[in-house]
């Protein structure tokens, strides 16, 4: 007769707990494998693509989403899926060009003109508003300005080598006139460069202006910027590989 509370094959004595049987042919015990099945296995640490969930390194590319600016984390194959900067699609990846224009004019009457209340902002075109959007940073992230469009499109009309920023995925940095700095500032880069400044400042914001830190921290990316910075005059635009041909 089997003991009570025991499963069969351990009545008479058996030390096992209950629940710890064996499966047929000596396979895992009942109690780990229902372990296993209501505790399915961690996900293995470090980044991964928000496309395909492949694993990806730490220095990846990303693809935006342009109906809502988001940038997604993305392994190789499936950023090159949306290279085609002409392709009617919801999502773009973002390129790698860092563009300075050493010809930019842009005085302090006309950066007040724009309406940004700090010394910094990044502009880029959304083709789902069809027009330019302003963004600065600050204690809470990136911030974005209502844009007066006659005074973004005399800046435009200034410099028309801005031009090259492709829509959606790259920007135009640009910091206003100082104390230090008699003439604005400008670099096209990716957009997903200026989110990542937004977030080193954020981290770094102390008081009304940031403080100290975070003006370290802006000179330092404006060095970084300028070293990968390819100099673009009004006269040599149209050669630049992406420009306009």
């Amino acid at each position: 007769m089997t003991a009570p509370g025991l499963p069969p094959g351990q009545a008479g004595g058996s030390s096992r707990p209950p629940g710890t049987g064996r499966t047929p042919g000596g396979g895992l015990p009942v109690a780990l494998l229902r372990r296993i099945a209501a505790q399915p296995p961690a996900t293995p640490a470090g980044e991964r693509c928000e496309m395909c969930g492949e694993p990806i390194p730490e220095a990846h590319q990303h693809v935006v989403d342009v109906e809502s600016h988001a940038m997604m984390c993305t392994c190789r194959p499936c950023y090159l899926l949306f290279t085609d900067s002409t392709a009617h699609l919801r999502y773009r990846s973002v390129p790698d060009r860092y563009f300075s224009f050493p010809d930019f004019e842009l005085g302090p009457g006309q950066w007040d003109e724009l309406e940004i209340p700090v010394g910094l902002a990044f502009f880029f075109r959304s083709s789902k508003l069809d027009r330019t959007v302003a963004f600065y940073p600050g204690p809470a992230g990136a911030t974005e300005s209502e844009l007066p469009l006659d005074a973004w499109d005399a800046v435009l009309a200034r410099n028309p080598a801005v031009a090259l920023a492709a829509p959606d995925t790259e920007a135009l940095l640009i910091r206003g006139p100082g104390p230090d700095r008699p003439q604005a500032d400008c670099h096209l880069v990716p957009v997903d460069a200026c989110y990542e400044l937004v977030g080193q400042l954020r981290r770094r914001w102390r008081g009304f202006d940031g403080g100290q830190e975070a003006r370290d921290q802006l000179t330092a990316f404006f060095e970084n910027v300028s070293r990968r910075s390819k100099p673009v005059h009004e006269d040599s635009r149209e050669s630049v590989p992406g420009g306009p041909q």
